[in-house]
């Protein structure tokens, strides 16, 4: 019985080792930047909609779709992207907002999706 609950307690040592070590990891800002990148952030205007996903692309390519309280935070390497957001579902015909961004290496550049009348707008934080 003792030997039993020995291995017991050594696995569960283990699994909370385990789960440490991959909160630890997994914070905001842990990562360091790519070489010769960028820093992009995009955020959810507040109003956005509650049943509505925010879905982000750079050059052509979704990098995420996010809902309510949810942003973007990636790298991009230096040199010139399209920035697109649109809405899903898109029930009204809105427009995407589109940006084209200049990126240089080490430099933050943040924006926020908001509406503009029924369609999406990207707009330039300070």
């Amino acid at each position: 019985m003792k030997r039993y609950s020995s291995i017991i307690h050594i696995l569960n040592l283990a699994c909370a080792c385990l789960i440490f070590t991959g909160c630890a990891t997994n914070q905001p800002g842990a990562a360091t930047a790519p070489p010769n990148s960028g820093h992009l952030l995009v955020y959810r205007v507040p109003n956005f909609g509650t049943d509505l996903f925010l879905v982000l692309s750079v050059d052509g390519k979704d990098v995420g779709s996010f809902t309510e309280g949810r942003n973007y935070d990636g790298y991009l390497p230096a040199g010139q992207h399209v920035i697109t957001a649109r809405v899903d579902p898109n029930r009204n015909g809105a427009r995407p907002g589109r940006k084209t961004l200049t990126v240089q290496a080490g430099q933050t550049y943040s924006f926020t999706a908001a509406w503009s009348r029924e369609n999406l707008v990207l707009v330039r934080n300070q």
